[in-house]
């Protein structure tokens, strides 16, 4: 039985390791590689009867940072002709961007960490999976749907302004659809998914109220947008 193919969340701590220890790439034998090689079989994604023995061990972590090779525009050889799209769109996605690759390689491992099943169970959509992957993706879900905390954001903002509107494009579920729409309103975690930190208490200054749409969209658009940026391209779009 073949391992399962890479996700993700793997190539992004893969390439981050391309990137902080070139002697490390395709060297099995590598204490970084072999430490990567067991951060991997921690990784809460893929089922335990997939993890065979050789299941992302040293020389096949090796293997696939050498596959980033061929993306390199400062190596001058011609690198590994075989490998996955995700691979170039993971490279494409951090190559400009190192800061932000570690931050997000960090965020997966410290959230791996105190990862439970109440976030395992938030479903992975992949049309709306974030670039961070799907282990911070659903540690945002998680927040976000915190019903705890939802009822209080909502009532916060209902006292304040006497009205659910979406912070994005202004509309009320209530103004639509009367007393159906009464209290309805979704909220989204608007802190940048690579900076969440593994038990870091949500504020309700976190959460900002939007509607269905508008949540989506932030959720669709690759990188993950905030709410202020969704605002402006909605004011752009209106003129």
């Amino acid at each position: 039985m073949r391992s399962p193919n890479w996700t993700k969340d793997e190539l992004i701590l893969a390439l981050d390791l391309y990137f902080k220890e070139s002697e490390s790439i395709g060297n099995a034998n590598h204490t970084k590689v072999i430490e990567l090689s067991e951060v991997l079989n921690s990784l809460p994604i893929h089922e335990s009867s997939a993890r065979k023995q050789e299941f992302r061990n040293p020389n096949g972590v090796g293997m696939k940072l050498a596959n980033f090779l061929r993306y390199d525009p400062n190596y001058e050889g011609k690198g590994l002709k075989q490998g996955s799209a995700l691979e170039k769109v993971v490279w494409e996605e951090f190559y400009g961007d190192l800061d932000r690759l570690r931050l997000t390689a960090s965020a997966i491992k410290e959230n791996t960490k105190y990862y439970h099943t109440e976030i395992s169970q938030m479903e992975s959509d992949e049309d709306d999976e974030a670039t961070e992957g799907r282990v911070l993706s659903r540690v945002h879900k998680y927040r976000e749907r915190n019903s705890s905390l939802v009822k209080k954001k909502k009532a916060q903002v209902l006292e304040k302004t006497g009205k659910l509107a979406c912070e994005a494009c202004q509309f009320d579920f209530f103004e639509k659809y009367g007393t159906l729409g009464l209290g309805f309103a979704e909220c989204h975690h608007d802190k940048p998914i690579s900076k969440l930190k593994p038990n870091e208490k949500t504020k309700l200054s976190d959460l900002r109220i939007l509607c269905s749409n508008c949540h989506r969209m932030i959720h669709r658009a690759k990188p993950w947008i905030n709410v202020e940026t969704l605002k402006k391209l909605l004011m752009k779009l209106s003129r």
